[in-house]
């Protein structure tokens, strides 16, 4: 038990950013699974009047997947970090979840939507310092 107290405390940065990402991400890729057809309505309206509105189904699909992984590879990567002190599966986590948040960003901006992409903003750079702090 003391050894946990000891891994949460000297990783505790590193562990902080990591659930964040697991939250975020899995909460997300869950919800496009469970409300598959509500997202894809959502979007379709969303991206209806630009390059992007045939690819809707596909994108969504990408983007689904990479949070699925994100979100896997953070927990993953608490786990390896509680196991052996190792950080290598939580940068991964970090540095995909950049790029899952980067093809959001390039979305939202091609849609017009700046409000969605201030936000996304502020994910972006909570994740650039978690790989930052796992590299």
């Amino acid at each position: 038990m003391e050894s946990l107290i000891q891994t949460a405390t000297k990783f505790a940065p590193q562990l902080l950013i990591l659930f964040f990402l697991t939250i975020t991400f899995l909460q997300s890729g869950i919800d496009k699974l469970t409300d598959w057809n509500g997202n894809l309505a959502f979007l379709n309206d969303h991206f209806g009047k630009t390059f992007l509105r045939k690819g809707v189904p596909l994108l969504l699909g990408i983007i689904l997947v990479g949070e699925l992984i994100v979100g896997v590879l953070s927990v993953v990567g608490i786990v390896q970090i509680y196991t052996s002190g190792v950080m290598t599966i939580g940068l991964y986590a970090a540095a995909l979840a950049g790029k899952v948040l980067l093809a959001l960003l390039f979305g939202q901006r091609i849609a017009k939507d700046y409000t969605g992409a201030m936000t996304i903003a502020v994910y972006f750079m909570i994740t650039v310092f978690g790989v930052y702090l796992l590299r």
